[in-house]
């Protein structure tokens, strides 16, 4: 199974809906809650550049910043 890691935060309703289309579209989502974690947020500032916003979707290699409901 394709599996997608995103790094995002609870009560974000982009990272919620990310979480969901993912899970719906059949990949295996692995989700780091950046607000309760302080080594994934270090980790997902690597992959946004220091970019803040979330979520953050690593998807085979390719990153996106943001969930814009496609998958």
């Amino acid at each position: 199974m394709d599996s997608v890691v995103i790094f995002g935060k609870n009560t974000c309703p982009f990272t919620t809906a990310a979480r969901e289309a993912y899970a719906a579209a059949g990949k295996g989502v692995i989700y780091h809650d950046v607000l309760s974690d302080p080594a994934k947020l270090e980790e997902m500032l690597r992959y946004s550049f220091g970019d803040r916003r979330v979520p953050v979707i690593v998807e085979q290699g390719k990153i996106t910043i943001g969930h814009h409901g496609k998958t």
